[in-house]
């Protein structure tokens, strides 16, 4: 049975020009199937400096008040959304752009207030993935790339984290096919030391995630990311893998990165 290799790429990537353009030619060379989601980088952030819109963030998670929402919808799943999709086309990749609002693909629920308020920022529901409409994509020979952008089903667009929504994409479609999850950043993997690109962590469990973000090891926008990768593996998703988006096909193969178990 044919796989699908599920990719998303951080801000880092989507920040730097070259690295981008390398690793879209490397993403567009997959043979299997392929999903690509991807974040906003810093682009959301210095597009809202100019239009007066601050950014706030807790524990990594970007918080999202009515103006907040205008921009992200603007820069992801307008101008950082379309620039890879044209990007792909250029390499032969029939790219589609996406967000979950498109084919009802991602129906989401808007986060209740807690601790802390996140204002427009949606949890995925259960069995929120149209699975049945990327597989019928996906037979269609067409890539679908994805915004972090879900929907309520009552008109309002609500902000989405990117590895949530790789996670949840991959474990709804490891129902109907193999699937490999790859989080593809600018670190050759998960740090011990993060001032040390050497020292990767070559394979993580929840229990010394646990100790590793106890210690302050992994903080900040990582915690969303392992998190994201531990609750994939303990579903069907065959292989999980957080890397550098240069060593792609190497991820993809398990050679490099550090794989979640």
């Amino acid at each position: 049975m044919e796989q699908l290799i599920v990719v998303k790429i951080g801000g880092g990537i989507i920040d730097d020009t070259a690295t981008l353009a390398s690793f879209l030619h490397s993403f567009a060379t997959i043979h299997e199937k392929k999903i690509l989601v991807h974040g906003g980088g810093k682009i959301a952030t210095s597009i809202g400096e100019k239009l007066g819109v601050e950014s706030k963030y807790h524990n990594g998670r970007r918080i999202t008040d009515v103006e907040t929402l205008d921009l992200v919808t603007m820069v992801y799943g307008g101008l950082v959304n379309k620039k890879i999709v044209a990007s792909l086309q250029t390499l032969q990749c029939n790219a589609i752009g996406l967000t979950g609002a498109d084919g009802n693909l991602l129906s989401a629920d808007q986060r209740p207030v807690g601790e802390v308020d996140f204002g427009f920022v949606g949890d995925i529901k259960k069995d929120g993935v149209n699975a049945q409409w990327l597989q019928q994509l996906l037979n269609s020979r067409l890539t679908p790339v994805l915004a972090p952008l879900t929907h309520n089903g009552n008109g309002t667009l609500l902000n989405t984290n990117a590895d949530t929504i790789a996670q949840k994409i991959a474990e709804a479609m490891a129902a109907v096919m193999p699937v490999k999850l790859i989080y593809c950043f600018d670190k050759k993997g998960l740090l011990s030391d993060v001032n040390n690109d050497s020292s990767v962590i070559t394979n993580i469990s929840e229990a010394t995630y646990n100790e590793l973000k106890t210690n302050g090891t992994i903080s900040g926008g990582m915690i969303p990311k392992v998190e994201n990768a531990l609750a994939a593996i303990k579903t069907n998703v065959s292989k999980v893998v957080i890397g550098h988006a240069d060593d792609l096909h190497d991820l993809i193969a398990g050679k490099t990165g550090t794989q979640i178990q």
